[in-house]
C-alpha cells in the first residue's frame, strides 16, 4: 500500500470512528435531554463544520511571506502560522474533508433523530412529510449558507484567520506543556545508588 493509500485509509477510518462516536453520544443523551438542548447541539455541530471549513479555506489562501516578518520580530503564533501555510494541503484536508464532512453527516443524523422525536412526542404523524422537508431545507440552508459566507470571509481575511488560529494553537500548546512541566517537576527525584 502506497503512502497516499495509507493516508486515505487512515482518514477514512478516523472519519468512520469519529462519526460513530459523535452520533452515539448524541443518541445516548437525546433520551434524557429537552428538544431545545438537542436543537442547540445540532446548531453547534453545524457551526463547528462552518468554522473548520473557514480555517481550511483560509490556510490555502494565506500568504507565507508576512508571517516570516512577524516570526523575525518574535510575534507569538507566527512560526505556527508558517507551519500551517506550508502544510496547507494537510490542514485543508483535515479541516474541510475530515471535520467538515463529519459535521455534515452528523448534522443530518441529528436532524433525522430530532424529526422522529418531534413527530412522536407531539403526535404529528400527518405533518411528518412537511416537517421533514422543512428540517432538511433548514439544515442545508444553514450549512451551505454558513460555509459560503465562511469561504468568502476566509479568502478576504486569510492571513488574519491563519494568524488567529496559529496563536490559539500556540497558546494551547503552551498550556499543555506548562501542565506537563508542573507534573514532571512535582515528582520526587530518584535517588542514585
Amino acid at each position: 500500500m502506497g503512502t497516499l493509500s495509507r493516508q486515505v485509509f487512515k482518514v477514512g477510518l478516523l472519519t468512520f470512528f469519529l462519526s460513530i462516536i459523535i452520533s452515539a453520544l448524541f443518541r445516548l443523551t437525546r433520551a434524557t435531554t429537552a428538544l431545545g438542548v438537542s436543537l442547540f447541539v445540532l446548531l453547534i455541530v453545524i457551526l463547528v463544520g462552518i468554522v473548520f471549513d473557514l480555517i481550511g479555506t483560509a490556510v490555502t489562501a494565506a500568504q507565507e511571506k508576512p508571517f516570516h516578518a512577524m516570526a523575525s520580530d518574535r510575534v507569538p503564533g507566527a512560526r505556527k502560522a508558517i507551519e500551517l501555510v506550508r502544510n496547507a494541503d494537510r490542514v485543508a484536508s483535515f479541516c474541510n474533508d475530515l471535520i467538515g464532512d463529519i459535521c455534515g453527516t452528523v448534522s443530518g443524523s441529528i436532524s433525522a433523530a430530532l424529526l422522529i422525536d418531534l413527530v412522536t412526542r407531539y403526535n404529528l404523524y400527518r405533518m411528518e412529510e412537511i416537517i421533514s422537508l422543512f428540517t432538511v431545507g433548514l439544515v442545508a440552508a444553514l450549512t451551505v449558507g454558513g460555509k459560503a459566507f465562511g469561504k468568502s470571509l476566509a479568502i478576504r481575511q486569510a492571513n488574519t484567520i491563519v494568524w488567529t488560529v496559529a496563536r490559539l494553537l500556540d497558546r494551547s500548546a503552551n498550556l499543555f506543556s506548562k501542565g506537563n512541566n508542573k507534573r514532571r517537576t512535582g515528582l520526587p527525584k530518584k535517588k542514585r545508588p
